[in-house]
């Protein structure tokens, strides 16, 4: 890393080039959009790592309690002071953050702009050690890097830069732990990572990459063996492979019942007009999201915690001719994402929510992210009333599902403040579903089988079969839900 610094200093740091006269439109665009993906921070004490000259630093220390400024560059830092010489909250460290050390739990937000690509992948691992030990329990890990391809110099004496794929950021992230007593453990949780819409928008580029990680405290029995729900779900129901044999059903871009048939059938009611904002969530391939935005001139934001289900979109996208300025997708945990109030004028989700247990928090969410006459509309599984057979139970703890019965859905909604609520039970129509999907995969099996393979085309319909099962004994029932903020 030093010797990277070195010849870097020559050319001045990555923020002096950014706010040269050719940069300066897109890093006035840039900095508000970077600091809106920061939890709350007013009153924290924040450690900003590669400060720089300050371009951030000046904006964090005007909220925050404390700001600790770190950067390897003296040159830097003296320039920092300068800029903000009338804080008196802020720190400044000349130090190489591979061999800085912070008291543990002493921060709440970590900052990390344009730093990782410069570290090798064995400092990579120990720098998210090291945050994970600085941060107190619930605090936030914000990183933004340049992701994919290597630009400018190749020569990896002069230019030693890193541009990883995103996934192996996760990588490093989500393996990381650390003992909190007998029975927990500290990890990180992924709360959003997306491409910066900035450089999207201004130079057709998403290899810029944020994510938002926090530090939370798991029991060893969580998230059945896995060391996050999203690593339960890339590796188990939304494996790449699961979901393309999923999208070989539903229908191309499609993995949720019914495919474009029912999702015609559910937007209809919505009454969508062109300029309006749409939240996905659980957005999976971009299926519906495309149809939106292509039908009617929305503006669709497409979330979903599986990262699987996030790139193959993107590739959809790319398929369909769906750009950004019509659907952003973003990696993002529903629960912890959050958006300025009244951001939205539609939240639509298909067969996602049955994966959250505390549904009355995530609908107060949905409820403050709407502008009035905001409107939901939700599909999901639910179940019956009445109690259930063993079998059935062994199926809801397997998939890791949280069901209610369709009325009792409708009440959390009403719960959360939504009127003109309409909670209707829709299981005939999915096992008509079903059943359709069913026979169109058995007609196809040796195309199925050529594309997959026989465990694949059995995995489809025996398991189709037994849902299907499940919904004609009365235990698995499906929802079709809408409601408005008034």
């Amino acid at each position: 890393m030093a010797a990277y610094w070195k010849e870097h200093s020559k050319q001045g740091s990555v923020e002096e080039m950014m706010l040269d006269n050719t940069a300066e439109e897109l890093s006035k665009e840039e900095l508000p959009e970077i600091l809106s993906y920061l939890p709350e921070y007013a009153g924290k004490d924040v450690i900003e790592l590669g400060a720089g000259i300050g371009r951030f630093t000046t904006e964090i220390a005007k909220k925050a309690k404390s700001v600790a400024a770190v950067d390897f560059m003296e040159e830097f830092i003296n320039k920092n002071k300068k800029t903000n010489q009338n804080f008196n909250n802020i720190e400044y460290v000349v130090a190489d953050v591979t061999k800085l050390d912070r008291p543990k739990e002493s921060a709440d937000l970590i900052f990390s702009n344009w730093l990782l690509m410069y570290l090798n992948d064995n400092e990579v691992q120990e720098f998210f050690r090291k945050q994970l030990s600085w941060l107190r329990p619930g605090g936030y890990l914000f990183i933004r890097e340049s992701c994919r391809h290597q630009s400018g110099n190749k020569d990896r004496g002069a230019n030693p830069t890193e541009y990883r794929d995103p996934e192996l950021y996760e990588a490093f992230y989500s393996s990381t732990t650390m003992p909190c007593d007998e029975n927990n453990f500290y990890g990180f949780d992924l709360v959003v990572s997306k491409s910066v819409d900035t450089y999207i928008k201004r130079k057709n580029n998403s290899n810029q990459v944020i994510w938002l990680i926090e530090k939370v405290k798991r029991d060893n029995s969580q998230n059945h063996g896995f060391k996050s729900f999203q690593e339960f779900l890339d590796n188990q129901q939304y494996s790449a492979r699961g979901i393309l044999l999923y999208e070989k059903i539903f229908g191309r871009t499609y993995v949720s019942t019914g495919g474009p048939e029912t999702t015609e059938e559910f937007v209809e009611l919505l009454n969508l007009q062109r300029g309006q904002q749409v939240l996905d969530v659980g957005g999976g391939i971009g299926g519906s999201a495309f149809y939106m935005a292509k039908k009617f001139g929305v503006k669709v934001v497409s979330i979903d915690l599986s990262s699987n289900m996030t790139q193959i979109g993107l590739q959809r996208a790319e398929e369909v001719g769906c750009g950004p300025d019509q659907v952003v997708f973003e990696i993002a945990d529903a629960t912890k994402r959050d958006y300025p109030a009244q951001s939205f004028d539609v939240i639509y989700s298909r067969d996602t929510i049955l994966h959250i247990p505390d549904k009355l928090a995530l609908f107060k969410k949905f409820y403050k992210f709407l502008r009035p006459g905001g409107k939901v509309l939700i599909s999901d599984y639910c179940c019956s009333p009445d109690e259930h057979s063993e079998k059935f139970k062994t199926y809801v703890k397997q998939r890791g599902y949280n069901l209610l019965s369709p009325a009792q859905y409708g009440k959390v909604l009403e719960a959360a403040g939504f009127v003109n609520v309409r909670a209707e039970d829709r299981s005939a129509q999915f096992a008509k579903v079903l059943k359709s999907e069913i026979a169109k995969t058995e007609s196809i099996k040796d195309e199925f089988i050529k594309e997959f393979d026989e465990d694949g085309y059995r995995y489809i319909v025996d398991g189709w079969k037994e849902k299907l099962g499940r919904v004609e004994i009365g235990d698995q029932r499906w929802g079709l839900f809408y409601a408005e903020k008034s």
